[in-house]
C-alpha cells in the first residue's frame, strides 16, 4: 500500500500499479472442486466492470447500501471493491428490506425479495457460469456484467471517511478498513510482500473478511480462499498449503 491509502479501492489500485501480474486472490471450492485463481489484473478488472454495472445500471450512488447475501467466493471479494470504489456500502448478509440493491448467491433468493430496489442474483457457478434459468425479477449477474466497461471512474469523489463497510453489526469507514487491515497484518502473520494466506473463515465476520480479503491486499501479499474447506481431508489441506505455498493458515 501507499501512505496515501485511504480506501480499499486505494488498495486495489496501488496493488495494480505495484505489480499486476502478481496472484491475488485463489479460490477453492471443495464442494465442487473449482479452483480460479486472478492475478491483481484480473481482479481489479472484475471490480471495474462491477463498479461500471453498480453506478451505471442498477444506478446505485454514494451512502446507498448494498446487502451481500453472499459466501467467502472470490466474486464476492469483487463486490466488495465494487462497493468501495462506488462509495455503496456493502452490507454484509444486511437486511435486503433495508436496503437499496440487494445481491444474492442462488441459496438466499427467497429472503432477497424483500429488497425494493434492485436485485442481482449470482449463481456462484464454477468459472462465473451463469444460471441455467434466470430466477424471476433478479440480473443474472454473470450475464450482465461481461458487457461492462473495463474501466471506471466513480461520478462522485468517494469520501473515505464516510461508511463503507457493515459487518457482524459494525460499521466501518473507508478509511477504518484500511487503517485496521494495516495494523493488524502482522498479528495476521503477513509480514511483508508476498506473504500468502490460507482462509477457511466466513465473511460474515470482520476476522473473515481481514483475512479472505483486506488484510493480503494491504500487505501486498495474497489470499488462497476456500469455501466448504471443511470437506477437504486434512492430507488434501496440507498438500494445498505447499502447492499453493501458503505461509499463514486460517480456519
Amino acid at each position: 500500500m501507499n501512505a496515501t491509502d485511504r480506501t480499499p479501492a486505494d488498495l486495489l489500485s496501488s496493488a495494480l500499479a505495484a505489480d499486476p501480474a502478481r496472484p491475488l486472490v485463489t479460490f477453492y471450492d471443495d464442494a465442487t472442486g473449482e479452483r480460479v485463481e486472478l492475478s491483481v489484473a484480473t481482479f481489479a478488472n472484475w471490480v471495474a466492470k462491477t463498479a461500471n454495472l453498480l453506478q451505471g445500471d442498477l444506478a446505485a450512488a454514494p451512502g446507498d447500501r448494498a446487502a451481500l447475501l453472499l459466501p467467502a467466493h472470490w466474486q464476492t471479494a469483487v463486490w466488495l471493491l465494487a462497493c468501495a470504489s462506488t462509495g455503496v456500502v456493502a452490507d454484509v448478509d444486511g437486511d435486503p428490506a433495508a436496503a437499496d440493491v440487494v445481491v444474492s448467491g442462488p441459496d438466499t433468493l427467497d429472503a432477497a425479495r424483500a429488497c425494493r430496489g434492485e436485485r442481482v442474483a449470482l449463481a456462484l457457478r464454477p468459472l462465473g457460469g451463469r444460471f441455467p434459468q434466470p430466477p424471476p425479477d433478479f440480473a443474472d449477474y454473470a450475464a450482465e456484467v461481461p458487457g461492462q466497461g473495463d474501466r471506471f471512474a466513480p461520478l462522485a469523489p468517494v469520501d473515505p471517511d464516510e461508511p463503507a463497510l457493515i459487518v457482524a453489526g459494525r460499521e466501518f469507514s473507508g478509511a477504518e478498513v484500511v487503517e485496521r487491515a494495516v495494523a493488524e497484518a502482522a498479528e495476521l502473520g503477513l509480514t511483508g510482500p508476498g506473504a500468502r494466506i490460507l482462509s477457511g473463515l466466513p465473511y460474515d465476520t470482520w476476522e473473515g473478511l481481514n483475512a479472505g480479503l483486506y488484510g493480503p491486499l494491504a500487505a501486498g501479499g495474497s489470499v488462497v480462499l476456500c469455501r466448504h474447506l471443511e470437506r477437504a481431508g486434512e492430507e488434501t489441506v496440507a498438500a494445498r498449503i505447499e502447492s499453493e505455498r501458503v505461509s499463514v493458515v486460517r480456519r
